[in-house]
């Protein structure tokens, strides 16, 4: 069933000034990470060897 709602999709600079604007009135300067409860097994291994690599997720 196609969606029936009517929204156009806005340009991103239009978001991430939206974002911006809402981070300002809110004060939330840094989002907090994901803290991982619900990770996979594979998952858990995949972020340990790209850290072990040296790189970041």
């Amino acid at each position: 069933m196609a969606s029936t709602t009517s929204r156009k999709p806005i340009p991103f600079e239009e978001f991430a000034a939206y974002v911006a604007k809402r981070r300002a009135e809110t004060g939330i300067t840094e989002l907090p990470r994901n803290a991982g409860n619900r990770r996979t097994e594979s998952k858990r291994a995949l972020l340990k060897a790209i850290e072990e690599a040296g790189g970041t997720w």
